[in-house]
């Protein structure tokens, strides 16, 4: 047995596999592993190391990835992503409870979202399209009739842009545009939101996340539908009390240039970095 690194410590400790330090234990006299063989039986281990690799290649075990946050984001994983390289992704309303493995990935770059919707006599609440909660998320709704985009860093700070108008009874489209500061991982930018093409509110988002919003949170459409990104509505009760007729999320292209700083990003570990800047 070896131990290559602690689990939850995910910068600083990392070291080549060829330099892990293996032990040897006899399991059938030593139940509490406290006299390690392997400087003594050196044979023994070697065998067993070979045994491991050899299981290890059968069921597809090898190659060891041991990193950490990287893994999370498929494009810097290396593995298949299921939006592929798609720049958009069009809902309609009841679309909900969607992991972020089925959703556009909007973190690190600029993005808009535009709602196509109906407004009834007396005005609308409710969310119209989030993701994740109260730990880490976003979301596009209207408040007292008002469109609001809020969004929650790490459920440590909320950075929200509010129109101080409602919007007016019947069709209307709803769009809040991100342009992201660039300059390295989880930077900020300017929210901007519009109603039938007026510019009604524009504010500054501080911080993004790089990474991850939450692994059991989801995205949906006309509901917030587990924890609240903002408590600028009742968790469980924000339903949109208006129609949705679509939502669209659009995101830049990652260019080569955008790609590879995100990828030097990665490999210097600046996750830590980019939470704490």
């Amino acid at each position: 047995m070896t131990k290559h690194r602690t689990p939850w410590v995910v910068t600083g400790e990392m070291t080549p596999f060829d330099d892990d330090i293996w032990e040897l234990y006899d399991t059938t006299k030593d139940f509490s592993l406290s006299n390690d063989l392997a400087a003594s039986d050196p044979a023994k281990l070697k065998e067993l190391q070979g045994v491991f690799l050899e299981e290890a290649t059968k069921y597809r075990v090898l190659p060891i990835d041991d990193r950490v946050f990287e893994r999370i984001i498929p494009a810097s994983a290396g593995r298949p992503d299921l939006m592929g390289d798609r720049a958009s992704l069009t809902l309609s309303a009841g679309m909900d409870s969607m992991s972020e493995n089925v959703f556009i990935n909007i973190k690190n770059r600029s993005l808009s979202i535009t709602a196509d919707v109906e407004i009834p006599a007396g005005g609308a609440d409710g969310v119209i399209i989030a993701q994740g909660g109260r730990f880490g998320g976003w979301s596009l709704y209207l408040k007292d009739g008002k469109p609001a985009y809020t969004y929650n860093f790490l459920g440590l700070q909320e950075f929200k842009v509010a129109a101080t108008q409602a919007v007016a009874a019947g069709k209307a489209t709803i769009r809040m545009d991100f342009d992201y500061d660039g300059g390295g991982l989880g930077k900020g930018g300017t929210s901007t939101i519009l109603v039938n093409g007026k510019q009604v509110a524009s504010g500054r988002i501080e911080r993004t996340e790089a990474m991850i919003f939450s692994a059991d949170e989801t995205a949906g459409v006309g509901v917030d539908d587990a924890t609240p990104v903002t408590m600028d509505y009742r968790e469980r009760d924000n339903a949109f009390t208006g129609k949705i007729l679509k939502v669209t999320v659009e995101v830049k292209p990652v260019g080569a240039a955008v790609k590879a700083e995100a990828d030097e990003g990665q490999r210097t570990a600046a996750v830590k970095k980019a939470l704490s800047d």
